[in-house]
């Protein structure tokens, strides 16, 4: 990560969905002072969005596994990185939402999302799990 960065805040979870609105509020305290407000919903959604891909498609929902936020802010961004223990996926597989065939299936929006509310997303695979970076620009 960035050394010339603060960081904001730092936390391990087990992997409970229950658990996605806690992550929302800690979030939202953590970057509320930084983002602008008519922004700050959007990134909360955003982060949830990836914080549910990391417990049910990287962790697979097991509560033996954990994910961990980090949340680090610089001059000009703040970098929020969710790591999961969850072997990865083919960033190119995955359906695009807005075509036909898609636009009715109840699941499969959660990238789409988050590309659309921060400035950059993307992914690190590791041996050990998959880091998902999303940066907002300040």
């Amino acid at each position: 990560m960035s050394s010339a960065g603060e960081i904001l805040f730092e936390k391990e979870y087990p992997s409970a969905l229950k658990l996605v609105p806690e992550i929302q509020n800690e979030v939202k305290k953590a970057i509320k002072k930084f983002v602008p407000s008519e922004r700050l919903d959007a990134i909360i959604l955003g982060v949830s969005e990836a914080v549910y891909n990391s417990i049910k498609h990287g962790n697979k929902s097991d509560s033996k596994k954990k994910i961990f936020l980090l949340i680090e802010k610089d001059k000009k961004t703040i970098t929020i990185s969710i790591l999961d223990e969850g072997e990865g996926f083919d960033f190119s597989k995955i359906p695009d939402p807005t075509e036909s065939e898609n636009i009715l299936k109840e699941s499969g929006r959660g990238i789409f999302i988050i590309k659309n509310v921060v400035d950059n997303l993307r992914y690190e695979f590791s041996n050990t799990g998959t880091k998902t970076i999303l940066t907002i620009k300040l």
